[in-house]
């Protein structure tokens, strides 16, 4: 079960991102979903970590979700995700509507100073242009990970794909 939130990660969820990354985390801004025990499942980034615009708003951390979504990339599922979107007008259609409602949300949950900061840096374009994990092209789909982790957040054509066909969601507690 996944259960949507909005808020910094406490002490215990920290330690369990830290864990999942291998490091201690930057740019955190929030955790964005969590299973059903609360553990961190998608973290919502800052628009420029380190000085660089951040290629993705929500990054999925859940080692199951990456095993999971990893072993799909693996049989060539990208390849005919991107066949079926050239085929099919409605499905590219709602791909691309997912596309402008990341962009949307990443420049909605910017505050201002994090606008100021964009538009001082030139970062702009980059931010209000590339879509989920920073792709340009919205006809190609270039990680089933942020594909995903946009799904557990928001509205996602592909995440909604994966679940109906290799019920990803069915793997999480």
């Amino acid at each position: 079960m996944v259960i949507r939130t909005n808020q910094a990660p406490d002490e215990r969820q920290l330690a369990i991102i830290t864990q999942q990354l291998g490091r201690p985390p930057k740019g955190i801004e929030a955790v964005t979903a969590t299973d059903s025990h609360g553990t961190p499942l998608v973290l919502r980034m800052a628009p420029v970590v380190e000085g660089k615009p951040f290629p993705t708003l929500y990054w999925l951390c859940s080692d199951v979700l990456k095993i999971e979504i990893s072993r799909i990339e693996a049989v060539g599922v990208i390849k005919s995700l991107e066949q079926q979107l050239q085929d099919d007008p409605d499905f590219l259609a709602a791909y691309q509507q997912s596309h402008r409602d990341y962009v949307e949300t990443r420049w909605a949950l910017m505050s201002d100073a994090q606008r100021a900061e964009v538009a001082e840096r030139g970062y702009t374009e980059v931010l209000t242009q590339r879509g989920i994990g920073g792709i340009s092209n919205w006809q190609q789909v270039r990680c089933l990970h942020t594909q995903y982790a946009h799904h557990l957040c928001g509205n996602n054509v592909i995440g909604q794909w994966l679940d109906a066909h290799y019920q990803v969601d069915a793997c999480l507690p």
